[in-house]
């Protein structure tokens, strides 16, 4: 198994604040920059490094993505003294950081979810119905990796230190349903929604939207 990684650093020079983009099924690494994903942080002048990881999809459904991340790009952040790392996962991806969150969710400050891939049509159909708070692992037809991000975002949800949750998704994205029902339990800050799907447009869009609520200033990782 294995992992790409392209790197952009912040045009001012070594920056203390490492965001790491995953993308999902069908997106490539090199596509993040000719879609205005990078240009999106450094045009704001933000001294952020930015690493897209793109690990074989097989590591996301068999929950190998924590190992090979950490591996790859977090752990040696961590050893150049970077204080401050976030996720951003693009539909499969943002499972890929969820999935990295719920197992060491000390080592990052925050998630960006850009219409996350949450589950297969029955998990979804599950904690749609009861509301994420109320979905429940037993017998559900939830993989062991659905059930560990979902149980993981339960209890996450109901504490206020990080890693902090943003969420963006398009209100015609085949997978809306989920994504409202996560949304519901975020606080309305950090939600951002428009008229789009599940393309490239949409997300690049929703990204400049939270990118707008000044995220990184709010979280800040723990020791690890």
């Amino acid at each position: 198994m294995s992992i790409t990684c392209l790197h952009y650093p912040a045009p001012a020079g070594p920056a203390d604040t490492l965001l790491v983009m995953l993308p999902g099924a069908g997106i490539a690494a090199a596509d993040f920059a000719p879609n205005a994903m990078i240009a999106a942080v450094h045009d704001l002048g933000l001294a952020i490094d930015i690493t897209v990881a793109a690990p074989e999809l097989d590591l996301y459904l068999e929950d190998g993505v924590t190992e090979i991340l950490h591996e790859a790009v977090i752990a040696p952040a961590l050893a150049r003294g970077c204080k401050n790392i976030w996720l951003l996962g693009i539909s499969l991806g943002g499972m890929g950081a969820l999935l990295y969150a719920s197992a060491r969710p000390r080592d990052i400050a925050g998630i960006f979810l850009l219409a996350p891939f949450l589950g297969t049509r029955g998990t979804v159909a599950e904690f749609t119905r009861a509301g994420l708070p109320g979905w429940t692992a037993q017998n559900s037809v939830a993989t062991a990796p659905e059930q560990r991000l979902l149980t993981w975002l339960q209890s996450h949800l109901i504490v206020s230190h990080p890693p902090l949750i943003y969420l963006g998704y398009g209100m015609r994205d085949r997978f809306a349903p989920a994504h409202a029902a996560l949304g519901a339990e975020l606080p309305a800050g950090r939600v951002a929604t428009s008229q789009g799907g599940h393309d490239w447009p949409s997300w690049t869009a929703l990204w400049r939207q939270l990118l707008g609520l000044a995220p990184f200033g709010a979280g800040r990782c723990r020791a690890p």
